[in-house]
């Protein structure tokens, strides 16, 4: 009689890994095509950067970058494979590097069709060679992260059944946070690059800020205010999403304090290297400290509130964030800085960052509404 193995043990494919390499998928075609204006056809083959001569000008921060950039690809390939015995660790790397190889191969061909970016045999054969450097990387993880493993056994131990998805979602926050945003934990905001759309497409200025708000003018205390309820509701929503993802035993205060600490520092950094050290804390002005003591106040009282009324508040937060972000004129001390801000080789990683920046809020709300989570949720009342 066959038995079924416990779900915690079954050799099935990671939704984690599979879900992170679909959006780490989505971020490459961002950065190689960004910022996807002035495609023009010269003549020439797609594939005519491949028997061209290899280009006589680049530095070791393109070929490292290159290597980088598609080293999580092909470790997040193997991670989504079947294990063995239904494949080997031998072929799960060949598919990887395959797969790089042509997804790079693509990134390149497209690239031929646009102004800013030059179609390069040399980053075809340093994206393949991250790739199939991380598909090694990955068969060598995928080991130490069976079903036997300490970090499968903790996963299982803190975070719900159903919190691959999510644990996605909260893992790309405080990476988020890596770009220029107007207001502390902002994201969402597409009015922005609509207008700059609608202003290439219609040769004439465009401001859908300015139109929905009906070109209102704020105080300083309305613009604080306003500032303040978006970081207040921006760290409640990303809070309370992780916080619905772990059992009653985890160590929610200790690991929803790690969350917030890692976000914020990732977004010093981030500033002081976009900018100059002396701006790292730019971003920390009177309207999201204050957002930053009532967000926390308010996660006080909701972190050990039931799951159903988490996910609600958290859905709520986040869509209140979202409309003001939409409607809200830019922070002036922001604009100020960002006339500093000189993307120069850091052009691939600001798209995938801005890319991110906007996706992110509705990745969370998907999340939040997925049927399969929202019945876990309701079993658990």
């Amino acid at each position: 009689m066959k038995v079924e193995q416990p779900l915690s043990t079954t050799r099935s494919t990671p939704s984690f890994a599979r879900v992170s390499l679909l959006i780490y998928l989505l971020l490459i075609v961002y950065a190689s095509w960004y910022p996807f204006a002035g495609w023009r056809d010269l003549g020439l083959s797609a594939f005519a950067f491949l028997s061209a001569p290899l280009p006589h000008y680049w530095t070791v921060f393109d070929v490292w970058t290159n290597v980088a950039g598609y080293l999580p690809l092909g470790c997040l390939m193997v991670l989504s494979l079947p294990g063995p015995p239904r494949l080997s660790a031998y072929w799960a790397v060949l598919l990887a590097a395959v797969a790089g190889i042509l997804i790079s191969g693509t990134m390149e061909a497209v690239q031929t069709f646009l102004p800013t970016r030059v179609a390069s045999n040399l980053d075809l054969m340093t994206n393949s060679a991250g790739a199939l450097i991380g598909a090694v990387l990955g068969a060598i993880l995928r080991r130490r992260f069976g079903p036997d493993s300490r970090v499968r056994q903790l996963r299982e131990r803190w975070f719900n059944r159903e919190a691959s998805h999510g644990m996605v979602v909260v893992a790309l926050w405080p990476l988020a946070q890596i770009y220029p945003l107007s207001h502390l934990f902002g994201f969402g905001q597409f009015t922005t690059m609509l207008s700059n759309w609608l202003s290439d497409l219609l040769g004439e200025p465009v401001d859908l800020v300015a139109w929905m708000s009906n070109d209102m003018q704020l105080s300083a205390a309305q613009y604080w205010l306003a500032e303040t309820v978006i970081t207040a509701c921006g760290l409640v929503g990303a809070a309370l999403t992780f916080l619905i993802m772990l059992r009653k035993h985890a160590p929610k205060v200790r690991l929803t304090i790690l969350l917030v600490f890692a976000a914020l520092t990732v977004k010093a950094l981030a500033t002081a290297l976009l900018f100059a050290p002396d701006n790292a804390f730019v971003w920390l002005t009177p309207g999201s400290f204050g957002g930053l003591l009532i967000g926390a106040i308010m996660l006080s009282g909701l972190a050990f509130a039931p799951s159903l009324a988490q996910r609600r508040i958290a859905a709520l937060t986040l869509s209140l964030t979202l409309l003001l972000v939409n409607v809200m004129p830019n922070n002036p001390y922001y604009t100020e800085t960002l006339q500093t801000w000189s993307q120069g080789k850091f052009l691939n990683f600001n798209g995938v960052a801005q890319f991110l920046a906007l996706l992110w809020p509705f990745c969370t709300l998907w999340f939040l509404f997925h049927p399969m989570h929202r019945a876990s949720v309701l079993s658990r009342k």
